[in-house]
């Protein structure tokens, strides 16, 4: 198994509005599904790789507690964090060095959710 973290279900409030959110952030488009007869939205990412889905479920709630999400904005963190505000977020942290690891800046996206937008 290459990774350890093989998908990630993302809890949103507003399907549409988080697809905007984060088609805009992440420069690709998220695609609408149906999935178990429920609406989600699904991360960009290649076969095979690890991905997720934007989901909005009865038993789950936004967060800016827990797990810190890195999404990759390699080569685009800018106008990734420039998309945040535009699209309903806000910048928490903005982008800084962490050490020989990249930039990050951590961000809540338009549900309320704490994420980090990571770039090399």
């Amino acid at each position: 198994m290459a990774n350890q973290i093989v998908w990630v279900d993302i809890p949103v409030k507003d399907l549409d509005r988080a697809i905007k959110f984060y088609s805009a952030v992440l420069g690709g488009n998220v695609k609408k599904e149906e999935f178990g007869g429920t609406g989600i939205g699904v991360l960009p990412h290649s076969e095979g790789d690890a991905g997720g889905c934007l989901l909005k479920g009865e038993s789950d709630e936004p967060s800016t507690k827990g797990p810190l999400l890195y999404l990759n904005a390699n080569g685009r963190l800018d106008q990734a964090i420039a998309a945040v505000g535009a699209n309903g977020g806000k910048v928490l942290e903005p982008k800084h060095q962490i050490g020989p690891h990249g930039y990050r800046s951590i961000v809540l996206d338009s549900e309320g959710n704490r994420i980090a937008l990571h770039s090399e």
